[in-house]
């Protein structure tokens, strides 16, 4: 072992590397693997073609997501695409050996909240699916990254990847966040401030105050949304915190087991000298609720600020114009006030059972507006349960909002719920790229306390005003 300090991203990427090509990648080794129905059955294919089997079954887990209704589940997928994936996902699952949570199954919901929440994801692992957003369970200390169709079928038949290594960033953030800032905002104002490519071929370790003092789902909607700055993942280094949320969970380790976790978790962090490639650091203070007006997630702003002019955004001028334009929005416009048609409060990035308890603190007492459609999708059943349990529901229901069931619903037009063209949604997911929540679409991204006050006003909202 070298006595040279080391960051924690080294300490797991070096401790999974099979082999390292000569002025090449590593041959990179999976703890696990999660697929769902629309990136992997090209994979199965593919496996099928070569007459290749799944080595370890029992490393990689299915559920259902992307294609799915969040209502009427009972009820046979309408849309012959959507159907034929899920079918295929079952089929696969099935044949090969692996767990499938299908539309129905209790533990069934997006892939990245239930990984979590039923205690896979754990500290020191390396994760991987065929999804962007895989970079969610880097929360728990694990590294975990999106990967392409072709690199699934290899997991599958090797549990190995070629991966060369990327470089290390790290992000710190000190102080103590306002009133009404939550994770959400914390992520979106960095992602202004470095830009939607900033972060472009690097790992980013958060560190600092306010990460150490953020509970797990604040931290999962943090390294979320690492990918919307061109990261390829986001590490948060384990802690009481992280173990805390872990023990105790269906398939977390017991007995013996748990305590060589617990061991090894306390190993997980970033030696005191240790260097980085690059380094940031912000201060809580800065930080307002947030809220975007563009078409990437880094064409955003404080709430109470007016909308940037051309020269002053690192996109290009021309880019920014269409960007403006497709939104409807002119520079140097208050964002406060401008009219909201759809509401969605969901996805792997805020469709945890604490955005639903932020989004009920403002709505409690309150009505939805009545022009405004709202779609309050949880991110699982366990979620769901949680909802109801709390009383979240009664309060949800006296207020005119309807509860969907699991799934990742209007973050991707997918599904059935897609925004209609030009109709302006606030919206809790992690994307507002043109087209994303539907052709046209046009989608402001915010917390789900934001949301909350746009869903009662009809309006975007600074919810300092409503707290």
């Amino acid at each position: 072992m070298s006595s040279q300090p080391t960051t924690l991203f080294d300490k797991v990427w070096d401790a999974h590397v099979v082999r390292k090509i000569e002025d090449g990648p590593d041959i990179f080794f999976i703890d696990r693997h999660f697929i769902h129905e629309v990136t992997s059955p090209v994979a199965f294919l593919g496996l099928e073609s070569r007459g290749a089997g799944v080595l370890f079954p029992e490393r990689t887990f299915a559920t259902a997501d992307h294609n799915t209704p969040t209502i009427n589940q009972h009820l046979p997928v309408q849309d012959p695409l959507s159907a034929n994936q899920l079918k295929a996902l079952e089929t696969n699952s099935a044949k090969y050996g692996i767990s499938h949570w299908g539309l129905g199954h209790h533990k069934n919901g997006i892939v990245h909240v239930v990984g979590p929440e039923n205690g896979i994801t754990l500290p020191g692992m390396t994760i991987v699916c065929g999804d962007s957003h895989t970079s969610t369970h880097g929360a728990f200390g694990a590294i975990a990254f999106g990967i392409g169709t072709s690199e699934v079928e290899m997991v599958l038949a090797t549990q190995c990847i070629m991966q060369p290594k990327p470089q290390k960033m790290r992000i710190t953030v000190n102080g103590i966040l306002g009133k009404a800032v939550l994770p959400k905002d914390v992520i979106l104002y960095i992602i202004a401030q470095i830009s939607a490519s900033g972060a472009t071929g690097y790992f980013v370790e958060y560190a600092g105050e306010v990460f150490e003092n953020m509970s797990m789902e604040g931290r999962m909607t943090v390294c979320n949304m690492s990918i919307e700055m061109g990261a390829r993942g986001g590490i948060i280094a384990p802690d009481a915190t992280t173990l805390g949320y872990i023990e105790g969970r269906e398939l977390a380790p017991k007995g013996e087991a748990w305590d060589t976790l617990v061991a090894y978790a306390q190993t997980l962090k970033t030696d005191e000298d240790a260097t980085f490639d690059l380094e940031y650091t912000f201060d809580a203070a800065d930080i307002e609720p947030q809220i975007t007006y563009g078409t990437n997630p880094g064409l955003g702003t404080g709430i109470s600020q007016h909308i940037p002019k051309a020269g002053d955004v690192k996109d290009g001028e021309a880019s920014y114009q269409k960007s403006l334009k497709y939104m409807g929005f002119e520079e140097d416009e208050s964002i406060i006030g401008k009219p909201v048609d759809y509401v969605f409060l969901g996805s792997c990035t805020n469709g945890r059972i604490e955005d639903f308890r932020a989004f009920a603190s403002i709505i409690k007492g309150r009505k939805k507006a009545d022009h405004v459609t709202a779609w309050l999708v949880p991110g699982s059943h366990v979620v769901e349960a949680q909802i109801k349990e709390e009383g979240i529901l009664d309060i949800l229901t006296e207020a005119g909002f309807q509860l969907r069931q699991p799934g990742c619903s209007a973050c991707l037009a997918m599904n059935d719920d897609k925004i209609p063209t030009g109709k302006y949604a606030v919206s809790t997911s992690n994307r507002n790229f043109e087209g994303r929540q539907g052709p046209g679409a046009r989608t402001l991204l915010a917390s789900p306390l934001v949301a909350a006050a746009a869903a009662v006003t009809g309006q975007v909202t600074d919810p300092r005003e409503l707290l």
